[in-house]
């Protein structure tokens, strides 16, 4: 059964030809320079094959976008020598020298026919050269793309201990190339599209046909379809458009620059979307067990990994609850804290003129201000400003009387542990709730910071990313996908993939059982 719908009409194919081409040189120029007008980077190369029966070209191409040097050698060059090949008193001269350019020997990576005149100036647009022949309507457009390119470096938003160091770039060809180099799998399909009226970005659809769920794919596709916008800068363009819940802060779709974390994602069952001029790669549907995993959980031991994921969700509650906790019990449930505690804390606030709730906001806000200007600020002095300017405006705080000590540590402990999830757009959504959660234990005490956080978690529960709940697997708690929560269970007990994504559940048989068998057996079973 075809995850497509059959009946949908090929809107390529079917579509006439509104700017149809001439067998007029001059004519098919001359309407190319009237839309190409005022723009001087395009380069209009003529020349003349042939001595008395002449056949004349035009080569039309972006300076700069088309590689010179695969234009003069390989096209140019390569044109000249096979006009020489026909006799000049050869009948229909013209007609054999077209059939060499046609089917000559042209060594670029990609030819192409087409009679449509919009279609040749996009591809000139997308880099490619456009070769316009002298008495045919045909258009050939040859790959010549060579515009500058950032090479493979290691990914600059997800640190690695452990695993590949290569990270996606801006040049759509090369990011899907990574991805192919690691499933070597003919059932991996890659569904391309152009999205943004003006800037015609490219966008690649990754997913393994025998895994994805049909449902899933369709709705991708129909969402991606639907987006009817001028231009697609970046992934976050797309990643706005087609998500559940645009007014939500936390994210529904995921994001990275790994290709060993798309690759793991497809196997999972998921939909990887590719967009041009960007290194984001956009994973869907995206949980929020998910954006708590790294891909080097999968590359350590199993216990090492549980314990490393405890750490982030435990980090995750600390960075969005403790200050208003601290805010509850010193204002309005200070019974609750050992004595000797709260002698200590009521001893550090001596002298502060502000309420907990002033004292936490001046802090908060401090270090979001810190934290931004050392992402905007140039790398070598943005990542010392966060510490530096930490420390000195924390102590001069305290020397001037303006917060407590114990204030300074409670904003301290919550910036690492904000540090901590391997999300980037998880963790500002858990910074944004922790102004939410200050202001509410601010009012109530502990009742308004236990009704926040319930709050928070039926909002999430509410959640849902292309039609996949948001809270999965912990609501659905079957025994078989909550070995991939907290707990990450040992590899070859984990032989199932996550059921409501995947269509094709079963990942592996169990091995470890296959290796206890062989080891009690001493081997007898083995084929000579």
């Amino acid at each position: 059964m075809s995850l497509f719908n059959k009946n949908k009409k090929d809107a390529n194919k079917d579509k006439e030809i509104k700017n149809k081409s001439t067998d007029s040189l001059d004519i098919n120029i001359g309407k190319v320079r009237e839309i190409l007008k005022n723009c001087d980077d395009v380069v209009y190369k003529e020349f003349v094959v042939g001595e008395e029966q002449k056949l004349r070209f035009t080569l039309v191409y972006i300076d700069g976008m088309a590689s010179r040097n695969l234009i003069n050698l390989s096209v140019l060059e390569t044109l000249m020598v096979e006009a020489r090949v026909v006799a000049p008193d050869a009948p229909k001269y013209k007609d054999k020298l077209y059939e060499l350019v046609r089917y000559g020997n042209i060594p670029a990576s990609e030819l192409k026919e087409t009679e449509d005149l919009d279609e040749a100036i996009l591809d000139i647009l997308i880099g490619d050269a456009v070769l316009f022949i002298d008495g045919t309507a045909t258009l050939i457009t040859i790959g010549a793309k060579g515009w500058p390119a950032r090479g493979v470096n290691e990914p600059s938003t997800e640190a690695v201990i452990r695993g590949p160091r290569d990270g996606f770039v801006e040049t759509f060809r090369m990011n899907t190339a990574m991805v192919r180099r690691r499933i070597r799998d003919p059932k991996l399909k890659l569904k391309q599209m152009r999205i943004g009226k003006r800037s015609k970005t490219d966008v690649g659809i990754f997913y393994i046909e025998d895994i994805v769920r049909g449902q899933l794919l369709n709705e991708v596709i129909r969402r991606l379809e639907s987006i009817d916008i001028d231009a697609v800068l970046d992934s976050g363009y797309i990643e706005q458009l087609i998500e559940d819940d645009p007014y939500s802060p936390f994210p529904q779709i995921s994001l990275t620059e790994r290709p060993d974390h798309v690759a793991a994602e497809l196997y999972e069952g998921k939909i990887v979307i590719v967009v041009d001029n960007t290194p984001f790669a956009l994973i869907v549907p995206a949980t929020l067990n998910s954006m708590f995993q790294s891909p080097e959980d999968y590359y350590d031991r199993w216990i090492i990994a549980t314990v490393l994921r405890f750490i982030r969700f435990a980090a995750s509650l600390i960075a969005m609850l403790l200050p208003g906790l601290y805010i509850a019990l010193t204002s309005y449930n200070p019974g609750i804290i050992p004595t000797r505690l709260v002698l200590s804390i009521s001893a550090t606030r001596q002298g502060v003129p502000f309420p907990a709730v002033i004292e936490a906001f001046i802090m908060e806000l401090t270090l979001e201000l810190l934290r931004e200007a050392g992402i905007r600020l140039p790398a070598a002095i943005g990542n010392t400003i966060g510490i530096v300017g930490g420390l000195v405006i924390g102590q001069a705080a305290v020397q001037a009387g303006i917060v407590s000590p114990i204030m300074v540590i409670v904003v301290a402990i919550t910036a690492i542990a904000s540090f901590a999830n391997p999300s980037y757009n998880l963790s500002v959504g858990f910074r944004m709730m922790r102004f939410a959660l200050m202001i509410a234990a601010s009012i109530l005490g502990l009742y308004g910071l236990t009704l926040g956080f319930i709050l928070i978690v039926t909002h999430l529960a509410r959640l849902k990313s292309f039609n996949v709940p948001y809270l999965t697997p912990f609501v659905a708690m079957r025994p078989d996908e909550l070995k991939d929560t907290i707990l990450r269970a040992p590899t070859f007990n984990m032989i199932k993939r996550p059921y409501p994504v995947s269509g094709n559940i079963i990942r592996m048989r169990n091995n470890r059982a296959s290796i206890n068998q062989k080891t009690k057996d001493g081997g007898k079973n083995d084929k000579k």
